[in-house]
């Protein structure tokens, strides 16, 4: 018996007289399958005394339970969270996973796939944080390559994402029932005119200040504190300067803290500063800002990953909500 004295889908199978993809449906896609069919697969997986490990079916096939991630590691910490989540799910899988880092979409001159460094054999592939263009797109269909992108629009595959617009007006809600009215916004800096992430935030975020009669002052930065301090250097020198800034995500904000800081300004008494993420950093920081479930993100994205090599070709959108996580900087 495989796996100690766990039994498995494929003694399941046997008893039932069915084929792995139908116990597979069974456990997964109940409405797949007759109920006839359904009453036989879960009787014999009571003889067998059978306990689905979580996902276990997916695995059920041919292959080399290996995944490939791919996002840009180095750019963002926030991608190293969603990989540990993908990573604890995929231990508990025994699946192997093959981690390949990518120029950040942000910094690209194309914000797609430069390149697909891929080498041996993969049964699906996981791309975070990176737009997946017409051309790579095609190539890993033609390779029947199960892909899912994460934090990233798709035409073409499952997705696992936040509703980013709503982040924004969730963060501006938070601002604009404090009062605030004129705030500043600082942006991280893209070469290409795509409708990123950032830019759907920052779009929420406006749509509900302008409704509230207030103003949005845009600024740019590029992606590290020392950046972030000197471009909110400019917002807080103003003569008419915001009395909050939101920040594109946590590191940007803590820039604005040390710019504030600089100027002898307390916070959020002369300005209040948000970010959004919640990593280690908002909370060294005592930073309002707006979880993402990283983890979480990583995790769901494996799940259906596996449903995809399992064989099911239905392309879905996974939401995962986001909250405040109100802290002392507001």
């Amino acid at each position: 018996m495989a796996g100690g004295d766990r039994v498995t889908i494929y003694e399941v199978a046997e008893r039932a007289r069915v084929s792995i993809s139908t116990v597979s449906n069974v456990l997964n896609k109940p409405d797949r399958v007759s109920a006839a069919t359904r009453k036989r697969v879960l009787a014999a997986a009571d003889e067998l005394g059978f306990v689905p490990k979580v996902q276990a079916v997916s695995l059920a096939r041919r292959g080399t339970g290996r995944i490939g991630v791919m996002a840009p590691f180095t750019s963002y910490g926030s991608y190293l969270r969603r990989l540990s989540g993908l990573l604890t799910a995929a231990a508990e899988l025994e699946l192997d996973v093959v981690v390949f880092d990518h120029e950040s979409a942000a910094l690209a001159s194309s914000p797609v796939l430069a390149s697909m460094p891929i080498h041996g054999r993969l049964d699906g592939l996981i791309v975070m944080g990176l737009p997946i263009e017409d051309a790579i797109a095609e190539r890993l269909q033609e390779r029947s390559l199960p892909t899912v992108a994460v934090d990233a629009d798709s035409s073409r595959f499952s997705r696992v994402v936040i509703d980013d617009h709503a982040g924004g007006r969730l963060a501006a809600e938070h601002l604009r029932d404090r009062g605030h009215r004129r705030v500043g916004y600082l942006l991280e800096r893209q070469v290409s005119d795509y409708e990123s992430q950032a830019i759907k935030r920052l779009s929420g975020f406006e749509q509900v200040i302008v409704a509230a009669g207030g103003e949005v002052v845009v600024a740019t930065s590029d992606n590290s504190v020392a950046a972030a301090r000197r471009a909110a250097a400019a917002l807080l020198d103003a003569n008419d300067r915001p009395s909050a800034v939101m920040a594109h995500h946590d590191a940007l904000a803590v820039g604005v803290l040390l710019a504030a800081r600089d100027r002898g300004m307390r916070v959020p008494q002369d300005v209040a500063v948000m970010g959004f993420d919640d990593g280690e950093a908002a909370t060294a920081a005592d930073l309002t800002t707006v979880r993402q479930p990283f983890e979480e993100s990583g995790n769901a994205a494996l799940s259906v990953l596996l449903g995809h090599i399992d064989g099911s070709d239905l392309r879905s959108t996974t939401v995962l909500d986001v909250r405040l996580a109100e802290r002392s900087t507001t």
